[in-house]
C-alpha cells in the first residue's frame, strides 16, 4: 500500500512539474497576445523630477492568461518608484495564453513598460 501511495505521489509530482514548466517563444510556441493592458503610473516624486524612459521586465505569462513573475531585466528608476510601478502595471496585464501543440501553457516574455511626460 506505500508503494502505491509513493507512485501517486510521484506522478502528481511529475505532473505538477510539467504543468510549472515555462517555454521560450518559437520551436512550436506560440506567443500570447496582451488582450488588457495597463499602462503604468508615474509617482509624484518620479513625475517632479521629469524621468522619463522604459523599464524592460521579464514576465511569466501563465497559461491561464494571467501575469506570474516578474522581474526588472532593466531598470529605469528604482529609487523614486518607476521601477515599481511597472511591475504593478504588468501584473494587471491579461494575455490570451501562450500555446505549444495547440494546448496554453507558460511563456516567459518580455514587456516594456514607457514613461513619457506630456
Amino acid at each position: 500500500m506505500k508503494s502505491l501511495a509513493l507512485v501517486v505521489a510521484l506522478v502528481a509530482s511529475i505532473a505538477a512539474a510539467h504543468a510549472q514548466e515555462v517555454y521560450k517563444i518559437g520551436n512550436g510556441v506560440a506567443a500570447p497576445v496582451p488582450i488588457h493592458q495597463v499602462k503604468p503610473e508615474y509617482t509624484q516624486e518620479a513625475l517632479a523630477a521629469r524621468i522619463e524612459g522604459v523599464v524592460a521586465l521579464d514576465t511569466i505569462v501563465k497559461a491561464d492568461g494571467s501575469v506570474g513573475d516578474v522581474t526588472v531585466a532593466k531598470s529605469l528608476d528604482n529609487v523614486l518608484g518607476l521601477d515599481q510601478q511597472a511591475v504593478k502595471a504588468a501584473k494587471a496585464w491579461r494575455f490570451r495564453p501562450g500555446t505549444k501543440d495547440g494546448k496554453p501553457v507558460a511563456v516567459s516574455v518580455t514587456l516594456e513598460m514607457r514613461f513619457t511626460l506630456k
